[in-house]
């Protein structure tokens, strides 16, 4: 290349940099880890790409385990994802842990607080167990974010495995009663088993009911956590890969942008006798949708009656909790202040995340 022609490519190289420099000046530089049931995704302030490492932390929780199996490839990932993505070194470094992480809490907050601290030691990363309402307020932004003027319902659904959320600008549902979750709590009520997915049918119409009056006394809260009135964009692969996908095809419709409450009822009732294969052959689902599309469908009617029985809208999106965690100034805070943390992990369980990190010694 002439030596005139290289100037001017390297100064417009410079350019480039500085004006990306002035894009970001004054957002802080940031790492996040979203740490769900089955793996971590990482992400940092001001770049599109997330990494992903897929971990099965649901499974160990369930079948009483505990977290030790999981705690070195989570350690890897935490150390080997930022690097894999190119991210910026030296940045801040959050860890949010949410549904499996909340069980482990439940179950021995003091030995979590272990864990975590042996996370931080060996990874850099401080860990902060996420409470439902707050996950909920990261999933209703990052939907706004990914949606804009397509969210025309005042809240989202999110189903994952461990846990799901109803969440609003400024009212939220949650629990840990995903679709795994509620899925194994029908096979020892239905069919006295552990089994992940277990067989549920056929199911008969007293089966059926039982099932709906299980749901019922788990979803109490919803009418005192949700405003009257609440509507629904369903965004979750449940929903929209396996859901949504039945009551179409049940009906000889096309893709569906909404569900009435009165087809997802009638698709439930129309499936749940066939045994497994025949109902997936009728509805085209695939096999790894098919196992638990009957427990989805009890669930999303559940949700639905339990919200005011509004249509569902439906809108896949790749939602992940790290917009949320990028933005959370406190949640860097606590991580400033891990130790602290802990302790009140300990003493007060995942509540801790609200107590005010300026409180803490120096």
């Amino acid at each position: 290349m002439p030596p005139l022609r290289a100037l001017r490519a390297l100064l417009a190289g410079l350019a480039g940099c500085l004006l990306a420099a002035i894009a970001t000046a004054g957002e802080p530089c940031r790492i996040a880890f979203d740490m769900g049931s089955s793996g971590i995704r990482a992400g940092q302030a001001g770049r599109a790409e997330v990494l992903r490492a897929d971990i099965d932390y649901l499974g160990p929780l369930s079948a009483g385990r505990g977290l030790a199996e999981t705690l070195p490839p989570t350690i890897a990932a935490l150390r080997d994802l930022p690097a894999s993505g190119g991210f910026s070194q030296n940045c801040a470094q959050l860890g949010g842990g949410f549904s499996a992480w909340r069980i482990a809490a439940q179950a021995d907050r003091k030995l979590l607080a272990v864990d975590l601290a042996g996370i931080r030691k060996a990874s850099g990363v401080a860990v902060l167990v996420i409470p439902q309402r707050q996950e909920g307020a990261y999933g209703y932004q990052g939907a706004r974010q990914l949606l804009g003027e397509r969210l025309t319902t005042s809240h989202i659904l999110d189903i994952g495995g461990g846990s799901l959320q109803i969440a609003g600008a400024s009212h939220s549902f949650g629990a840990l009663f995903g679709q795994k979750l509620w899925h194994r709590e029908l096979c020892k009520a239905l069919r006295q088993s552990a089994e992940l997915p277990c067989a549920l049918q056929p199911m008969t119409p007293q089966e059926v009911n039982s099932a709906r009056s299980l749901l019922r006394s788990r979803l109490q809260g919803i009418s005192r956590d949700l405003p009257q009135g609440a509507t629904m964009t369903a965004i979750s692969r449940p929903v929209t890969r396996g859901v949504a996908p039945a009551v179409a095809r049940q009906f000889n419709r096309p893709a569906l942008g909404e569900i009435s409450p009165t087809l997802l009822r009638a698709t439930l009732e129309l499936n749940a006798g066939l045994s497994l294969d025949n109902m997936a052959t009728r509805l085209g689902s695939e096999p790894r949708h098919a196992a638990y599309l009957i427990s989805d469908l009890l669930l999303v009617e559940g949700l639905v009656e339990a919200t005011g029985s509004h249509d569902l809208r439906v809108a896949e999106i790749d939602l992940t909790n790290l917009p949320g965690l990028l933005t959370d100034d406190k949640g860097y805070r606590w991580a400033a202040q891990h130790d602290c943390y802990l302790q009140r992990l300990r003493s007060i369980g995942i509540g801790a995340y609200f107590s005010d990190p300026a409180t803490c010694p120096q």
